[in-house]
């Protein structure tokens, strides 16, 4: 339990939805603010400081697709869709637009608590036991796990905590086979291991930050299985 409050903005068209989720979200000590059209977030997003948004993608006047990019674009802030939209090409794209996470509608509303935890726990260190090097080093590449901070060839790289979640996983075990399952289960949490999109898409976010052409592959992928980080 932290100190400060979590600020969660919502942006949601529909009241019911609205006033479901913000009554649970207030009961457990945490701040809401809503939007239900999509106007106004740029400003929310300068003002205070967010740590999650439930991002509706059917919204009125609004692309909700477009502002999933814009509010990633703008901050690192955790990014999860909540939509009637069932299908996978949906989620793709959303996932690939910098969402952090999605679910569809009708959903359990501790279901929805479990996954902003999770996604509150992503902008946290991990802490499974094991040892951790401070600082990895791979060709041009440093992971500063204990910063948080990521630099190629000396410039710093911008990564969201899910992203950089991510990456802490390769980071500690270089060289070593890490299935689809093993990642969504230790970044996303428990119920994730059959998303095998979050990992696909998440990797190739992680591979257009920190890959160019020409240079050795960081990711190497393992058909059907998951992936292995490169040792150095």
């Amino acid at each position: 339990m932290v100190a400060d409050k979590t600020v969660v903005l919502i942006v949601e068209d529909d009241q019911n939805i609205v006033d479901l989720v913000r009554s649970n979200l207030s009961a457990r000590g945490h701040d809401v603010i809503v939007s239900k059209d999509g106007t106004g977030v740029s400003e929310v997003l300068q003002a205070r400081g967010l740590d999650v948004v439930l991002l509706d993608l059917m919204l009125p006047g609004r692309d909700g697709f477009e502002l999933c990019r814009e509010i990633r674009e703008q901050s690192a802030v955790g990014i999860i869709v909540v939509s009637a939209r069932r299908a996978e090409t949906d989620k793709v794209r959303a996932l690939n637009l910098g969402a952090d996470d999605y679910m569809t509608k009708p959903f359990g509303i501790e279901e929805l608590l479990a996954r902003i935890n999770a996604t509150l726990r992503r902008s946290k260190p991990s802490a499974d036991g094991r040892p951790e090097p401070s600082i990895v080093r791979i060709g041009d590449v440093e992971i500063d796990l204990e910063r948080r901070r990521v630099t190629k060839a000396g410039g710093l790289v911008h990564l969201t905590p899910t992203e950089f979640a991510l990456l802490r996983q390769f980071a500690v075990s270089p060289g070593e086979l890490l299935t689809h399952a093993t990642l969504l289960r230790r970044v996303w949490g428990p119920g994730y291991e059959t998303q095998t999109e979050y990992t696909r898409v998440y990797v190739g976010r992680l591979r257009a930050k920190l890959e160019r052409a020409g240079d050795e592959p960081l990711f190497i992928t393992e058909p059907r299985s998951g992936y292995r980080f490169a040792t150095a």
